[in-house]
């Protein structure tokens, strides 16, 4: 499935919609890892916009501040911000107390190291 979310940086004074692909099932049928590949796929793309040359950075979902807010015309959004700025994703057809249990979990996993390779 396809969703919108829309990225504010910080020091600019304007949003950006992009377009993120890549989670297969629809919002109600998510499981935890599809709510880690939102989660992931929105701060890649705050990281895309800021620095749009360099490649992609990994994503460890740590030192953010998320909310799962009703949207006006029905659904959810989820909003994040970090130092960088801020993102909302969506509408997602998803119980709101259902997909904030699921972020819950999602973030109180620990994080996986890139390498197990002591330098």
């Amino acid at each position: 499935m396809a969703f919108p979310v829309d990225v504010w940086l910080r020091g600019t004074a304007f949003a950006t919609t992009e377009t993120i692909d890549g989670v297969v099932r629809e919002a109600g049928a998510w499981t935890d890892d599809d709510v880690r590949s939102v989660l992931e796929s929105m701060l890649r793309t705050m990281g895309r916009l800021k620095n749009p040359t360099e490649p992609d950075r990994p994503v460890v979902l740590r030192g953010l501040s998320w909310i799962v807010n009703p949207f006006e015309d029905g659904g959810v959004v989820i909003a994040i911000e970090i130092t960088l700025g801020a993102a909302v994703a969506g509408p997602f057809q998803i119980e709101q107390a259902r997909l904030e249990a699921m972020i819950a979990r999602v973030l109180a996993q620990p994080a996986v190291p890139a390498s197990t390779q002591v330098h």
